[in-house]
């Protein structure tokens, strides 16, 4: 499988050219994340964030040591087109976020949405390898990091496993081994380390996390109805942290078809009132 930019990172916020008149695209859309008047740049040929990225984003923001300490320095591992750390910066007064990104796309899409939100001073996007993060990045410098991994193994059956959307939902440029290891190396001894994931791998998941001397601290399992099955799994880890795991209530995404819960209507900052009443009319 080739790599990307093996070795080797680019700071995408820096690059000259990100004239504010232009930084849409033809073909490409604005997005209201319905949070502070930010917005987000999105291509639909390429992979846009889902619902997983929006709840690991609200997950990781009501820590309280995050929602406190104005001089914390975060790390979004695998960043797509930045929208974690573009939520968080609304979410957390942390002092500085980075995104990571191996594809050149999505790293140009990133940091284009981080200049329209004029949060170059808060936010740097940095194109770079996952596997490779420890030769970017120096050791033990985030005091937190999330990551809204590949879910799948592998690339089997993949007509076209270097697509983009190939490589945002399957392993195909790093494994969770990978992300792991490169989460452990750069927190902080007792920094935090936030993810989202599907609950079928969830043994595989601790595992690797524990191996690498991340301890579970909290997890929250995400159901799409109050009947189902849960389809992820929020996980608070500590860097050093003593074994001990405080599992949350969970999170149900819809009350009914088309309906989503109270709770979800609030992580995305909407008014559960005005979307009923929308629907009446």
């Amino acid at each position: 499988m080739k790599r990307e930019n093996p070795g080797k990172a680019e700071t995408v916020t820096e690059k000259a050219g990100y004239d504010p008149a232009g930084l849409v695209r033809e073909g490409e859309r604005v997005d209201d994340l319905q949070r502070g008047g930010l917005r987000i740049i999105q291509d639909p040929s390429l992979f846009s964030f889902g619902m997983d990225a929006v709840l690991l984003s609200a997950f990781a923001s009501e820590d309280p040591i995050l929602q406190r300490k104005k001089d914390l320095r975060g790390l979004d591992l695998g960043t797509g087109t930045g929208i974690i750390p573009i939520l968080m910066s609304a979410r957390i007064p942390a002092e500085h976020l980075t995104g990571l990104e191996i594809q050149e796309a999505s790293a140009d899409l990133a940091g284009r949405s981080v200049a329209l939100n004029a949060l170059q001073e808060r936010i740097c996007i940095v194109r770079g390898d996952i596997r490779e993060a420890d030769r970017i990045f120096a050791a033990a410098s985030f005091d937190f990091v999330t990551c809204n991994p590949p879910y799948m193994i592998g690339s089997h059956g993949l007509q076209n496993p270097e697509s983009a959307k190939a490589i945002a939902r399957h392993e195909v440029l790093c494994t969770f081994e990978d992300v792991s290891r490169a989460a452990r190396t750069l927190l902080k001894p007792g920094g935090h380390f936030y993810l989202v994931h599907r609950p079928f791998r969830l043994a595989e998941i601790i595992s690797s996390l524990t191996g690498s001397g991340l301890e579970p601290k909290r997890m929250r399992l995400v159901y799409p109805y109050l009947d189902r099955e849960p389809n992820m799994v929020l996980l608070d880890c500590v860097r050093g942290g003593k074994p001990r795991l405080k599992v949350m209530p969970p999170l149900i995404v819809y009350r009914e078809r088309g309906v989503y819960t109270d709770e979800i209507y609030e992580i995305y900052g909407m008014d559960p009132e005005e979307k009923k009443h929308s629907r009446q009319t």
